[in-house]
């Protein structure tokens, strides 16, 4: 396998107008974007990438759930293609390079082997996943599940909005329900571009993170029941304090996520209060734990320890504590040989680098169940996304793309 050479890179400037262009379609209203899936700005932000994708000589497909395929062929037409790319599309209140970086990093690396006339054997491919994000249709990264069979077709166009629109009547109405069957194509490989949405990279100086697994995740629904009662009149001492419960149960999910350092988290973001008074002692809480880490044992583990000591915690104070997991996905390994030719393209590019965990669910971690896959990042200012105030460098971003085009293409076998 024949390496590209050192000094191979991609075009700076131009791939930071398109990042800057693909953001005036769904402007936010603080400097990021509001693209979210199936909207018309979703649309419209499709279209210029077909046309972009157009004019750099690729063909488009697009499938049954509006996943988007431009495809650059190959020398040996019986070769499987190498596929690269992320989506499209924001959150409510997103950046301009969560996701958007990986897709117009995949059509820079091919407008850099069109201007140098390269040509590789196996055919190559950019994809745009259809609704990674999940804000406005339910579970997120819905498309590539369905492309990976985690989900069926069916399923994902009965998804309903809050307004009660159904993704597949919004998928035809912006008019990019495509005829491929979804998960038909079949890959030699894929790379997935994107920022970390974490700080650690920056903090450590790094330019590029090379991603060896993806963190499995448990959402465990808890409830806690007291008795609710005056907040005035009832003693201390006879309180069945529901709220007290949460506190304790929140103080043990921290100590287990310490206790399982390195690459473990977990907290509480939902909850819901009973009856939500301020002079009423909580006679119920439910709430939401999110646990993560890239280490099934581990994560099994976590999970236990709670299960077994929050109970306990709770009826030392009176109150009763139970709990199901109501989501869940073990953590994804990273192709061996895709995160070798990530890593062996930044040193051959002299990039600072080191190995990382993606901390939250991207596309690839879904296609790594049926192609091998790998994960590039780059840093992002103060490990902020999903936010408007999302920030990259334009280094930063030409970095990971240049990292992004020379293990594609030692991927794809250069040609000549």
């Amino acid at each position: 396998m024949t390496a590209p050479a050192a000094n191979l890179r991609i075009n700076p400037d131009r791939l930071w107008d398109s990042l800057m262009d693909m953001a005036k379609i769904g402007p936010g209203i603080a400097g990021g974007n509001n693209r979210q899936t199936l909207t018309d700005e979703d649309g419209e932000g499709r279209a210029l990438f077909q046309r972009w994708c157009e004019a750099a000589g690729m063909t488009m497909g697009v499938d049954q759930i509006g996943n988007m395929f431009a495809t650059r062929p190959g020398t040996d037409p019986d070769a499987l293609p190498v596929y690269m790319g992320s989506h499209l599309d924001t959150q409510p209140t997103g950046g301009k390079y969560d996701g958007v970086l990986g897709v117009l990093g995949a059509l820079e690396a091919v407008r850099t082997m069109e201007d140098l006339g390269i040509r590789t054997k196996h055919p190559i491919v950019i994809v745009n996943w259809t609704n990674e994000e999940g804000t406005r249709f339910a579970p997120a990264m819905l498309a590539s599940g369905v492309f990976s069979g985690r989900h069926t077709l069916d399923w994902a166009n009965d998804r309903v909005d809050a307004k009660g629109k159904r993704f597949g009547d919004e998928l035809e109405r912006i008019g990019w329900k495509g005829t491929e069957t979804v998960g038909d194509r079949k890959m030699h490989a894929l790379f997935e571009l994107h920022i970390e949405q974490g700080p650690i990279l920056e903090a450590e100086g790094k330019d590029i993170g090379v991603v060896t697994h993806g963190q499995g995740l448990r959402w465990i629904e808890c409830t806690v029941t007291g008795k609710e009662s005056h907040t005035g009149s009832t003693p201390m001492a006879m309180r069945k304090n529901a709220g007290r419960g949460l506190a304790l149960v929140t103080e043990l999910v921290h100590e287990i996520a310490m206790k399982n350092q390195p690459n473990a988290v977990g907290a509480i973001g939902h909850i819901d209060v009973y009856p939500n008074s301020r002079n009423i002692i909580p006679g119920k809480v439910v709430f939401t734990i999110d646990m993560r880490t890239h280490i099934l044992s581990k994560l099994n583990g976590m999970v236990d320890e709670l299960m077994a000591r929050a109970p306990q915690l709770c009826a030392d104070i009176g109150v009763e504590f139970s709990a199901e997991i109501v989501g869940q996905f073990d953590p994804p390994a990273f192709d061996e040989g895709c995160v070798s030719a990530v890593r062996r393209a930044a040193e051959r590019l002299g990039y600072s680098h080191m190995d990382i965990v993606s901390g939250a669910g991207h596309d690839a971690c879904w296609i790594n169940d049926v192609a091998p896959t790998a994960m590039i990042m780059c840093p992002c200012v103060d490990g902020l996304s999903h936010n408007e105030a999302e920030e990259i460098s334009k280094d930063w971003a030409a970095a990971g793309t240049d990292v992004l085009l020379h293990a594609v293409l030692e991927t794809a076998v250069v040609v000549g």
